[in-house]
């Protein structure tokens, strides 16, 4: 007779004292009460399955959605887990690791059908408590002597619940990890592919829904670049709720924006070294406007200090945002090297020489080579003359105000200019050179 069961029983007076039981026969008799009845459970653990789906249909709704969905799939799950835990509880050498993939298993795919952690954790709890439940049961009802047994084991059937819950949360926030670098490395190739020229027609309904772009929208492509590569916080800032994709490339920061007049989404970023997040940036939660057109871009942009810029010119569709970065592209090389903003529209003589810069050094030795026979600082007073001079549209005054110098100052060094170089600045044929070939020289020449 059992310790338990003696303690029912009135005391009978004995010569010499009854020693007690240890604790290692009580935990081997417990154990073996937890044996006896969790084979029970194993024996019927196709009855116990069915219960237990019937319990997450009614108690969980993200499970009644799969139950509806694949009632099969869900059933043989719920089965399997139970037969291998259940088992681990009898056999737990032979079991224990099958037991443990099938938790791992069941957490990873849980989450790739994106059913919330909460449900799956509820689902693993639910089903200890019944298993819990049905050793209680089964116990009372057969060996009701042996019921008080059980209590040395509740803490190891509640802590084995336990493990399995972390075993499957921590495969669920694995999944999940792997399912966003998926999303990010996909949305990332699909960015590269619109920018680089390369994505086939067939890719573009996805990718407008990836992006959250239209697919027949218009854009304009903004390249930015900074001469100190670890440079702290963005090279550029657009008002919020500007609808922009970024994209981040070994020589720029690319963004895709939407030209609308009508209310945008928020703007989603996409690294290329599989980098950061993708999802909405600033936004003080008013429905945003997206802006109408490159300028309105140029305007609401503010750029890093030292930081280069080239806006492009508006393409249309998705098809076309390979041209868009091309132009995107000649504005940045358009662009100062001490840094600014450079938009192509405004820019375009620029543009014609960076867009074919051995044409634009050979323009820039043709007209301005003769300087190069003087000295060094009497050749940069000439040209800086002659930049104030185009800069002030032809006007002497407005040169000499800039240079702070007379206005007759101004004169004579642009006819030095022309008799060194042989060009008459009252010519526009030779002012359209003379203004390239400075451009030539300020962009190109390193």
């Amino acid at each position: 007779m059992s310790n338990l069961v003696r303690s029912r029983v009135r005391a009978v007076p004995t010569p010499h004292a009854v020693l007690p039981r240890s604790r290692s026969l009580l935990d081997a008799e417990a154990i073996a009460v937890l044996h006896r009845a969790a084979q029970v459970l194993l024996d019927d653990v196709a009855g116990l399955t069915t219960t237990l789906v019937s319990e997450l249909r009614e108690q969980e709704p993200a499970y009644r959605a799969a139950i509806e969905a694949d009632a099969t799939e869900v059933w043989q799950e719920v089965y399997q887990s139970l037969r291998h835990n259940i088992a681990s509880l009898i056999r737990p050498r032979e079991s224990r690791d099958i037991a443990r993939r099938t938790s791992r298993s069941i957490g990873a795919a849980r989450a790739e059908q994106s059913v919330p952690l909460d449900a799956v954790l509820h689902a693993f709890r639910l089903g200890g408590a019944m298993v819990w439940q049905g050793l209680v049961d089964e116990t009372a009802r057969r060996h009701p002597e042996d019921i008080r047994l059980l209590v040395h084991v509740a803490a190891d059937v509640w802590n084995f619940v336990d493990e399995h819950c972390a075993l499957v949360t921590e495969a669920y926030r694995q999944a999940e990890r792997r399912m966003a670098w998926r999303r990010e490395n996909r949305l990332r190739l699909m960015t590269a592919a619109l920018l680089d020229g390369t994505a086939r027609i067939t890719d573009l309904p996805d990718a407008s829904a990836m992006l959250e772009l239209p697919e027949d929208g218009r854009f304009v492509v903004i390249a930015a670049a900074s001469s100190h590569p670890h440079a702290p916080g963005p090279l550029v800032t657009l008002p919020p709720g500007t609808p922009v994709v970024w994209h981040s490339t070994p020589e720029a920061e690319l963004g895709i924006v939407h030209l609308m007049d009508g209310p945008a989404s928020g703007p989603r970023r996409c690294d290329e070294d599989g980098g950061d997040e993708v999802g909405p940036h600033e936004s003080d939660g008013a429905a945003p406007q997206g802006p109408a057109d490159p300028a309105t871009v140029a305007a609401g942009l503010s750029a890093a200090p030292g930081v280069r810029v080239g806006i492009g010119s508006a393409v249309t569709g998705l098809a076309a945002l390979g041209k868009g970065r091309r132009l995107a592209g000649t504005a940045l090389r358009a662009c100062p090297r001490t840094g600014g903003v450079v938009l192509l529209d405004d820019h375009l003589p620029a543009a014609v020489v960076v867009s074919s810069p051995g044409l634009g050094r050979a323009l820039a030795e043709r007209v301005l080579g003769p300087l190069y026979a003087i000295e060094p600082a009497d050749r940069d007073l000439l040209v800086d003359t002659l930049t104030a001079w185009l800069d002030a549209e032809g006007s002497a005054q407005r040169a000499a105000t800039r240079l702070y110098c007379h206005r007759n100052t101004v004169l004579n060094r642009l006819r030095r200019f022309e008799q060194l170089t042989g060009r008459s600045l009252s010519r526009p044929s030779d002012v359209v050179e003379v203004s390239l070939a400075l451009t030539a020289r300020r962009l190109l020449e390193s």
